[in-house]
C-alpha cells in the first residue's frame, strides 16, 4: 500500500468516524480510531462478537456501531488494555480479559512490535517489518494465555454470534484455544496471511483447511494488502457456519 493509498483510506475512515458521535468520542479522548473498515463483515445481524486480539478496542467501536451486539475482547498487553478499559468505561455491553487465546493454559512471552498492534506470540520476522516498516521488535513481556471456554461459556454466546481474531500470525493456535466453542458461532472473521510474516506462523491455507474440518467455509475477504508486485500480503478471512 503505498503513502498515498494508505492516507486516502485514513481519511476516509476519519469521515465515518467523525459522524458516529461515540467513535467520535473515542477518537478525541482516547485517541482510537475505530476500524470502520470491517462494516461491511459487521453489516449482518449479530447478537455476541467474540473480539480476540482487541488492541485498544478498534473492532470493538466498530462492532458496537454497526451491529450493537454485546462485545467478550481479550488483549493480553496491560497497557494497552488499559487504554481499551477507558475507552469503554461507560458501556456494559463490553467486557475484557487482560489474556491472550491459545491451545493451552500457560505463561508466553510476547514478541513486542514497534506498533503495539504488531505484537505476536510468535518472534516478529523480517517480512512483517519489510511490508509494513516501524513494526520490528523492540522487547518481550510475559503474558497470560488460555482457551477460550476458561472465560467465556457457551451460555454466553447468544448467536447470531461472531468470532474474530486479529493476533498477528498466531491464528491457527489460537483458533485451536477456541475448538470447544467454535460450533456457537454463526460466522468467524480472521485476519490471515499470504506469506510467513511472523516466524513459523501458519498461513491462509491452513488456517481455511483448518475451519473447513469443523464446518465452516469460506464466505469473503476484506481489506487486503498487496505488495508492490500486486500480490496479496494478508486479508481479513469471513467464514461462516456449513448448514448442511
Amino acid at each position: 500500500m503505498t503513502f498515498f493509498s494508505l492516507l486516502m483510506l485514513r481519511l476516509k475512515k476519519l469521515r465515518i468516524i467523525l459522524l458516529q458521535p461515540v467513535l467520535r468520542g473515542a477518537f478525541f479522548q482516547h485517541l482510537v480510531m475505530a476500524g470502520v473498515e470491517h462494516k461491511a463483515a459487521l453489516s449482518r445481524s449479530l447478537s455476541t462478537v467474540v473480539d480476540i486480539g482487541a488492541n485498544r478496542g478498534q473492532f470493538a467501536l466498530a462492532a458496537r456501531a454497526f451491529s450493537r451486539a454485546n462485545v467478550v475482547s481479550f488483549e493480553p498487553l496491560p497497557e494497552v488494555a488499559a487504554i481499551f478499559q477507558k475507552v469503554f468505561s461507560d458501556d456494559p455491553a463490553v467486557k475484557l480479559h487482560v489474556a491472550a487465546i491459545g491451545e493451552k493454559a500457560e505463561k508466553k512471552l510476547m514478541h513486542l512490535s514497534a506498533r503495539d498492534d504488531s505484537s505476536s506470540l510468535l518472534e516478529i520476522g523480517e517480512a512483517q517489518s519489510d511490508f509494513f516498516p516501524g513494526t520490528h521488535e523492540v522487547g518481550t513481556l510475559e503474558v497470560e494465555v488460555g482457551t477460550l471456554d476458561e472465560f467465556v461459556t457457551k451460555e454466553e454466546i447468544v448467536r447470531p454470534a461472531m468470532l474474530k481474531l486479529d493476533v498477528q500470525g498466531f491464528e491457527l493456535q489460537a483458533l485451536m484455544g477456541c475448538e470447544s466453542l467454535i460450533g456457537s458461532f454463526d460466522y468467524v472473521y480472521c485476519e490471515c496471511s499470504f506469506v510467513e510474516l511472523y516466524k513459523n506462523q501458519k498461513l491462509a491455507g491452513d488456517v481455511i483447511d483448518y475451519l473447513h474440518s469443523l464446518g465452516l467455509s469460506l464466505m469473503g475477504m476484506y481489506n487486503p494488502s498487496y505488495d508492490a508486485c500486486g500480490n496479496c500480503i494478508q486479508a481479513d478471512l469471513l467464514f461462516e457456519q456449513r448448514t448442511t
